[in-house]
């Protein structure tokens, strides 16, 4: 994304007019989830998912650059379809989910483009560690209204992060060198939003 594109302006992606109250969108759980990748043994990429996701979007149509995310992931809730590797990466070799059983999101700054997309800059905190991460988000999707009368949105975003930033260095030596599990993680966050009403102010 271009550094240039204007902050963040969320009263694009509603119907009518903005305004200037903040609107609240909580991450709906049934219908999101985090996906990542990693290289194995240098040949091929294992994918995975921490299916338990929640968390809230605070959107400003009146000052966009108070606009915030954040999300909290259950770590105890990452599966890979095969429960060994899965029990392992929730031991004290890789998240130690039991000491540490949430990876939270909290957004500092968010800025871009509705209609090509916008970036959500933020401390992402792993196994009790945080470093700054930004996201690369999708525009919002329209809203539409369910059978049950709730307003939806969704969106997706990506990110990419080296595992030893937060700690995260179990690995194994290859007889024919190299390493068995790669250091880059590609996240990739598929988000669908129920609007609950306006939010107070802060």
């Amino acid at each position: 994304m271009n550094a240039t594109q204007p902050v963040f302006e969320p009263g694009k992606a509603t119907q009518g007019a903005a305004s200037p109250e903040p609107l609240l969108w909580q991450i709906d759980p049934a219908h999101s989830s985090a996906h990542f990748s990693v290289r194995h043994m240098m040949v091929s990429n294992v994918r995975g998912e921490i299916s338990k996701i929640s968390g809230a979007v605070k959107l400003y149509p009146g000052d966009p650059g108070k606009s915030s995310v954040d999300a909290v992931l259950d770590a105890s809730s990452v599966q890979t379809r095969e429960p060994a590797r899965d029990a392992h990466l929730r031991s004290a070799d890789f998240l130690d989910a039991e000491k540490f059983p949430t990876i939270a999101f909290t957004s500092t700054r968010v800025e871009g483009s509705m209609t090509e997309g916008f970036r959500a800059t933020g401390n992402l905190t792993i196994h009790g560690v945080t470093r700054e991460v930004a996201l690369e988000v999708e525009s919002l999707s329209s809203e539409i209204k369910d059978p049950y009368g709730n307003i939806r949105m969704g969106t997706s975003a990506t990110t990419k992060i080296d595992r030893r930033d937060f700690g995260l260095t179990w690995n194994a030596a290859l007889e024919t060198g190299g390493l068995l599990v790669g250091t880059e993680i590609k996240i990739t966050l598929e988000i669908e939003l129920i609007k609950t009403a306006p939010a107070a102010s802060n």
